[in-house]
């Protein structure tokens, strides 16, 4: 049986725990980690796209300036979640346009995976043309600015639900 001085750390350690898992879970720290970044991503394929048709194929440069629009919106939408949240407020509206047209489907978190099953084909596309030494230093800083961001929130919610399952 535990007694009252150890069962009352073991109940203040679950709430320290329950907190850092809520800081996890909301908007803000979503967006800020996995949205953000992935309209980032979004952002400069689209422009690379534009620049490196340089002119020669409209195709391409409408598919360039059709990902800079969606990648603008998601942005926003992203922005959106975090300033809501930070006021207390729930979103009437997704992270994204893609897991809001899954909202007329009831299934926006599906279309949301779909969203990041994109993003990661936008990364290895960037990497495996080559394409993402065409970005400019600014621009680079971005993308590396994105990953850090994305990578390290995702082993810090790995690590920490790791330690709490131990």
């Amino acid at each position: 049986m535990l007694s009252d001085t150890s069962h009352n750390k073991k109940c203040e350690c679950e709430k320290e725990s329950d907190a850092i898992q809520r800081v996890f879970r909301r908007p803000f720290f979503l967006s800020l980690t996995i949205g953000i970044p992935f309209c980032i991503f979004k952002l400069l394929f689209g422009l690379t796209v534009i620049l490196t048709s340089a002119g020669n194929n409209i195709f391409l440069i409408a598919f360039g300036w059709l990902v800079v629009l969606w990648a603008t919106a998601d942005l926003l939408m992203n922005a959106g979640q975090s300033v809501l949240d930070l006021l207390h407020r729930p979103a009437p509206f997704e992270y994204c346009t893609i897991a809001q047209a899954g909202r007329y489907f009831h299934k926006p978190m599906i279309f949301l995976a779909l969203d990041t099953l994109i993003a990661f084909c936008i990364i290895c596309v960037m990497l495996w043309t080559g394409w993402i030494t065409r970005l400019t230093l600014f621009e680079s800083y971005l993308w590396y600015s994105a990953t850090t961001m994305n990578l390290i929130s995702l082993s810090l919610v790995g690590v920490y639900n790791e330690i709490k399952a131990a």
